[in-house]
């Protein structure tokens, strides 16, 4: 123990734990060293654990009448005048009991808490890994949390522990394995103490496994074999003499526990193993950043030792040591999803790095078209979803996208003008939002205006176009303004277009005194009667009326709208 909290437990009056009804306490084994004869001995002995109760507010009802009993018998001896030296396992604050009697105590008696070391760190401590290091983050989580919360969590870490196993391991395992990480997940027992046992996770018996348990998915970074020799064998139950320990103290305070031994145990190498098929994952970062990557994504980034993608988008992505990056130019998609598959015939682990949904004008079909001839046919490829520009842009203008809509590409790069504008025209003749990707370059300058006398056709002059520039990014502009005005100059490949319906509708929000936010939103509900053909013709013909006259979707946006 540390020498502080020694000097307190000697000094104290009373000697408070926590114990199951078996009266056994963890805690109090720790300290029995240190305990005199005429310590006032105060066991807090927990209505109900694993089993059921009867209590009329069920298990919290019968735990918080059980912390306010508890907090009560304390106070009784701190009003006496005596000390109190609560003891814990591992940090007293750290989903420890003893914070229920610091949240009713602490702010009625002076309290002191001595900080203890927590099992995260013994067990990082006991299987020689890192948990965490550089720019990774540590992801701490209780294996109470629903399986499906606790998969896209675990998806989504560099880093991560799962405490309060016991009952929970066979959830906590599938979520694990269906997170991608079940290889380099370690196990560990009862760290420091006697009856500790490390291993696999994989190789765990789950009838085996007690609450006092943690999952560790330590360190990516340069992971390798461990160069203790000392390490056990997976598996291995060890019995582990003298340690010291820290137990958290204080007047109304607790003992926590460090118990630190060194012996280093086997970490899992994250080299290429010879003749090993690795795998292809193709990702989308969404419109921009970190914000706009799903958990899944990010957990599959963190798991790639090569990322290959556009050198933009690859730039979105943040370095970590020890993975390889390979960029490239936005004009070799073929050859970039070749190049990935080779990496993987290799046995790596392989991300390609799509900006948006990769399944959306993206990569995805890319490397599944390369993959699907030999000799790549048997390298697995799993596509995640991402956040795609149409979607970014609607949230960011309102609702245009409430009802039925069309996605059109206006780049003739790689199918003709004709098609383009034969589907531009079908489209906007069935009355649908139109979301128009890769609308201009600088090597394309023509389409937007073609596109907009094509829709102007079929649609009013004062439909609503969203505007959408670099949403998500530090350059991020979104404009509503009408089809008739929509200026080709200001459109290029970061921008995308989308067109409303003539039941689309714009409306300036807030701003009573001038000014507000203007929003866009297509109903979900369409008009009985009357073909679509019909309503772009009625709303062709509603330019002609009053704008008092005619129905509030069909009225012009108000000019000079302030950008988003």
């Amino acid at each position: 123990m540390t020498v502080r909290a020694v000097r307190v437990i000697a000094e104290a009056d009373v000697v408070a734990y926590h114990s199951a009804r078996h009266g056994r306490s963890i805690a109090r084994s720790i300290a029995a060293e240190h305990l005199r004869a005429d310590h006032i001995e105060e066991p807090l002995v927990y209505p109900v654990t694993t089993g059921t109760t009867d209590h009329p507010g069920g298990y919290q009802g019968a735990m918080d009448e059980f912390y306010a009993e508890s907090a009560a018998r304390l106070a009784a001896h701190l009003d006496a005048g005596r000390t109190v030296a609560v003891l814990a396992e591992g940090d007293p604050l750290f989903y420890g009991s003893y914070m229920h009697m610091h949240k009713r105590l602490a702010d009625r008696y002076p309290t002191e808490v001595i900080p203890g070391v927590t099992s995260v760190s013994a067990a990082a401590a006991r299987l020689g890994a890192p948990l965490v290091e550089g720019e990774e983050v540590l992801t701490v989580l209780p294996g109470t949390l629903p399986e499906e919360e606790l998969t896209a969590r675990l998806a989504a870490a560099d880093s991560a522990v799962v405490m309060k196993l016991g009952r929970t391991f066979p959830a906590v395992r599938r979520a694990i394995e269906r997170a991608g990480r079940l290889a380099d997940a370690r196990y560990v027992e009862r760290a420091t103490m006697s009856g500790e046992r490390t291993g696999a996770l994989a190789d765990t018996d789950p009838e085996s496994v007690p609450y006092f348990s943690v999952a560790v998915l330590p360190s990516r970074v340069d992971a390798g074999p461990s160069p203790s020799a000392a390490a056990p064998p997976v598996g291995e139950v060890r019995e582990v003499g003298e340690v010291d320990e820290v137990r958290a103290v204080g007047e109304v305070g607790e003992v926590g526990e460090v118990r630190a031994v060194g012996e280093a145990s086997v970490g899992e190498g994250d080299e290429a193993s010879v003749g090993e098929v690795g795998e292809v994952v193709v990702v989308g970062t969404g419109p921009a950043g970190p914000l706009w990557l799903t958990p899944e994504t990010r957990g599959a980034l963190a798991a790639a030792q090569d990322l290959v993608g556009y050198t933009t988008y690859l730039d979105r992505v943040p370095v970590r040591p020890g993975q390889r990056r390979h960029g490239s130019d936005n004009k070799v998609e073929s050859e970039r999803a070749e190049f990935a598959l080779d990496l993987a015939r290799q046995g790596r682990r392989v991300a390609v790095v799509s900006g948006g949904d990769p399944g959306v004008f993206a990569m995805a079909t890319a490397v599944l078209e390369v993959a699907s001839a030999a000799p790549y046919l048997e390298v697995p490829v799993r596509v995640l979803p991402g956040v795609t520009a149409a979607n970014a842009a609607a949230a960011r203008a309102g609702a245009p996208l409430g009802h039925d809509y069309a996605v059109v590409s206006l780049s003739d790069r790689l199918k003709p003008w004709e098609v383009i504008a034969e589907r531009l025209h079908a489209a906007a003749s069935a009355d649908l939002v139109l979301a128009l990707y890769n609308p201009g370059s600088g090597s394309r300058t023509w389409q937007v205006g073609k596109a907009r006398e094509l829709l102007l056709e079929h649609r009013a002059p004062d439909t609503p176009v969203v505007v959408a520039r670099d949403v998500g990014g530090a350059g991020e502009r979104v404009r509503i303004v009408r089809l008739a005005d929509l200026d080709p100059a200001e459109v290029d490949m970061r921008t995308i277009l989308i067109v409303g319906s003539s039941q689309t509708v714009t409306v300036r929000r807030g701003g009573s005194q001038g000014g507000g936010e203007e929003i866009v939103w297509t109903p979900r509900r369409y008009p009985e009667g009357g073909s679509a053909e019909n309503r772009s013709t009625e709303a062709r013909s509603a330019e002609a009326r009053p704008a008092a006259a005619r129905p509030a979707e069909n009225r012009p946006a108000e000019s000079g709208s302030p950008e988003k």
